[in-house]
């Protein structure tokens, strides 16, 4: 499994043959200016929520790519209708893809589309390859539901937003990584805006002083799970 971040919260991940993109936000992030959104490649988008600095290239990528778009039930609905592909998921769904296992799991934040109109409750992603399991927070604060994620999933890696004001920041991020039991965390949804600007180097020791490891990628880069 190999994951790139594209910047804020989106994420390319590839298993095996297949390339799953994670809410992207590219072309209107200045930050990720160099990545050109019409070279990326995606057999699925899973859209965590509605807020556009999460949906921004969703159409353009799923209509070059023909993509299909996962997400809650409202969001899908939302895209089917304008003509894309979509597999509708809810709270505690768990389907079988061809890459891998997927389960939508809890988050609290909040979920509108740009228009204002319902982007349905927001979420996150469980996913299982063929022999490693993600956890991609979404936008969340710090949640108990996370304890649930360890009794059925053994993760090799937590995303985890950290940039604070918006969503968890980094005092929380160390709790939810012993809730999900995963001491190996990608941070992300940070630096994009003045709200969510944080300190790297305090931000890694702080993660080291606990026996954990955050890991902050460089927009572009890969790390391999």
């Amino acid at each position: 499994m190999n994951i790139t971040f594209l910047g804020h919260a989106s994420l390319s991940i590839e298993i095996d043959s297949y390339t799953i993109l994670v809410d992207p936000f590219i072309s209107e992030n200045p930050k990720a200016s160099h990545i050109d959104i019409n070279t990326i490649k995606a057999d699925y988008i899973l859209v965590t929520h509605a807020h556009f600095d999460h949906i921004a290239d969703v159409e353009a990528i799923a209509k070059r790519t023909n993509a299909i778009i996962v997400s809650n039930y409202e969001i899908v609905t939302h895209y089917q209708k304008l003509g894309y592909k979509g597999h509708p998921m809810n709270h505690g769904g768990n389907w079988k893809f061809d890459f891998g296992n997927v389960k939508y799991v809890n988050a609290i934040h909040t979920s509108s589309f740009p228009d204002g109109s319902y982007g349905g409750n927001p979420g996150g992603f469980v996913i299982s390859g063929k022999s490693k399991t993600i956890y991609i927070a979404g936008d969340t604060a710090l949640t108990y539901d996370m304890k649930l994620i360890p009794l059925q999933h053994k993760l090799d890696l937590a995303i985890l937003p950290i940039g604070d004001n918006f969503t968890m920041g980094i005092e929380d991020a160390i709790l939810a990584s012993d809730f999900v039991e995963c001491n190996t965390v990608l941070g992300y949804h940070f630096d994009t805006f003045g709200y969510i600007e944080i300190d790297h180097k305090e931000a890694v020791n702080v993660f080291k002083t606990k026996g954990k490891t955050l890991k902050l990628l460089d927009i572009g880069e890969s790390i391999s799970v």
